[in-house]
């Protein structure tokens, strides 16, 4: 009992405390008089005060009244009074803000990238295709930095060799103007919404530069149906990974135009011919007569100037020998008959198109070696249409070279190139559609007999009428085909209309290419490695039809160019018998 009373004293002194000290704060708050020293703490009467508590005996001491448990003396309250001149305010600076980091820059950059790119309209902008832009994001998406073409505020070295190239882009028959590029001169402070629009429009002037210099530029098939070249054109993540960070970006991006040697010949001719106006100016020569030598003409002194040749006083308007070989030469570089008579077609071609025409032309011409594979084999056939003419090229050198006969321009040759797989000894000719819509059919309702008199034979398959010429001198194939499988149906062949060759202009067949001589034309083909010599090829003649596959396939490109420069340096020009000079000039808004 002695104990719990000991302990309930203790708790009560404890509270009474508080309460007091307590109360001498109120108190002070409600008698604050001036000048007063010391505040007056008031007790309440019902509590004992501290010095009323008996101190507990001594151990072994005995006492009436109940021990009281001594306590220490509570620490004096201290209560500021009105004269006491407060403690001056502490002024505690913020915390100034943190500095952007480079960390920070960087993803801000990355995040205003991804904007941008997320942004359909902002993309429109760009002028890429739907893919192109899809490559766009993929390649920015898996970057290790923001920005492709700038670091550290400033663009890089590659972004400056990119942009002499893109300003450079008429050198190679391109219009600079398509390819935009951004300001150089951006200031490091500039808003990373403005370095995100300048990296992005500088990519998006990349990859359209090597989209167009691989042919993106026209789709050739709108332009006829005949022309179908496969083109390769370069992923825009492709492009960006090699330009960006070429040791040479100049260098990288221009390489996407052809490397082949007669589209790098015009583009020499076209430098040429922006730097000065050519030696031997166009003239313009009226029509007249068709002169041979000996024979005088007031035109004359106009042809001789043409060709830089002096006059004779005397015989100024005389159609002389000198006079006539020049103009043989000229014939012959224009593809026409070269016979020194100044024909029509000879003074038309004399007179010739206009600087801005002749440029046209020229970038024409290098538009359509775009359309040609990049790698067009170490062995490869080219047929250049308007030229007539076929080569065997072989490491880079003609190791073969024959004139042809192409198609009419109502059955124009395609363009286009595959592999040719194997060639026919003794083939039979299956009428192709065209030609039995347009002839045989027609023949047969007139004539049931139309196709047994011209030797043809006539078979029923399925419901399908086939018309098939056996093989024989007479087969409108000759001896040979080479087949290079494509969905024109056409191939090389012989003929046995062999005089046809002899003309100038031979434009004569249904759409295929006749070869002057065929077997001379398949021992190269065939390789020095091979069984099949021309001589052992001819001996299969007559004796039924026999496929012979070539050691490996053999790239065959049928092309169109009315520009090429000869192995003198010379330009050459040939008749454009399809109109593609003029549908390429028309889609690219050159002039006409």
């Amino acid at each position: 009992m002695r104990d719990l009373r000991k302990t309930a004293l203790w708790l009560g002194l404890i509270g009474s405390a508080s309460f007091l000290s307590l109360s001498a704060m109120a108190q002070t708050a409600t008698n604050d008089s001036p000048g007063a020293s010391e505040p007056v703490l008031a007790q309440s009467p019902a509590e004992p005060s501290f010095h009323d508590v008996i101190a507990e005996p001594a151990l072994g001491q005995e006492k009436a009244t109940d021990h009281a448990i001594p306590l220490p003396e509570p620490a004096p309250v201290v209560i500021e009074t009105a004269d006491r001149k407060p403690e001056p305010a502490i002024d505690i600076p913020l915390p100034e803000a943190a500095p952007v980091t480079a960390l920070m820059q960087q993803d801000m950059l990355r995040l205003t990238v991804e904007g941008l790119l997320g942004d359909e309209a902002a993309t429109r902008d760009l002028r890429l295709s739907a893919k192109e832009r899809e490559g766009l994001r993929a390649f920015y998406a898996q970057a290790q930095r923001p920005l492709a073409w700038a670091s550290d505020g400033a663009f890089t070295q590659e972004a400056m060799g990119a942009i002499a190239r893109l300003k450079a882009a008429d050198e190679d028959g391109l219009d600079p103007t398509d390819y935009p590029v951004p300001d150089v001169k951006l200031r490091k402070e500039a808003a990373p919404s403005q370095w995100a629009e300048a990296d992005l429009k500088l990519s998006a002037s990349v990859i359209r530069y090597a989209r167009d210099a691989r042919g993106g530029r026209i789709e050739p098939s709108r332009l006829s149906p005949l022309v179908t070249p496969v083109l390769a054109l370069p992923g825009a993540d492709e492009v960006l990974g090699k330009v960006a960070f070429a040791k040479d970006a100049n260098a990288a991006l221009a390489s996407y135009n052809p490397p082949h040697a007669g589209y790098r010949a015009l583009k020499e001719k076209l430098a040429e011919l922006r730097a000065s106006h050519p030696s031997q100016p166009s003239v313009h020569v009226p029509k007249g007569p068709a002169l041979r030598v000996g024979m005088k003409d007031p035109r004359v002194p106009l042809i001789r100037a043409r060709f830089n040749l002096n006059e004779d006083d005397d015989n100024r308007n005389v159609y002389d020998k000198r006079l006539s070989t020049a103009v043989a030469a000229f014939q012959k570089e224009k593809g026409l008959q070269g016979n020194g008579i100044l024909t029509a077609q000879t003074v038309a071609a004399l007179s010739g198109p206009s600087l801005a025409q002749r440029e046209a032309n020229l970038i024409a011409n290098m538009e359509r070696w775009r359309w040609l594979p990049e790698d067009l084999g170490k062995r490869h056939i080219m047929v250049n249409v308007p030229e007539f003419r076929l080569q065997l090229v072989d490491s880079g050198k003609v190791a073969h070279e024959t004139r042809v006969i192409v198609g009419k321009e109502q059955s124009q040759t395609p363009i286009f190139s595959e592999n040719m797989k194997y060639l026919v000894v003794n083939p039979s000719w299956t009428i192709p559609p065209s030609i039995m819509k347009k002839e045989i059919l027609p023949g047969l309702a007139n004539d049931p007999d139309y196709a047994a008199k011209r030797g043809y034979t006539v078979i029923r398959k399925g419901g399908r009428l086939i018309v098939q010429q056996p093989p024989g001198e007479r087969n409108a194939l000759g001896f040979v085909k080479f087949m290079f499988p494509n969905k024109h149906a056409v191939y090389l062949h012989d003929t046995p209309n062999r005089n046809l060759f002899t003309a100038a202009k031979r434009a004569f067949s249904h759409g295929c290419v006749r070869v002057e001589k065929p077997f001379e034309l398949a021992e190269f083909i065939m390789g020095e490695d091979s069984k099949w010599d021309e001589k052992k090829l001819r001996s299969l003649i007559g004796k039924g039809e026999r496929t012979v596959f070539l050691p490996k396939p053999l790239p065959v490109h049928l092309a169109y160019f009315t520009l090429a420069v000869d192995e003198k340096g010379s330009l050459k020009s040939y008749t454009d018998l399809y109109g593609l000079d003029q549908k390429v000039r028309a889609a690219l808004n050159l002039a006409q």
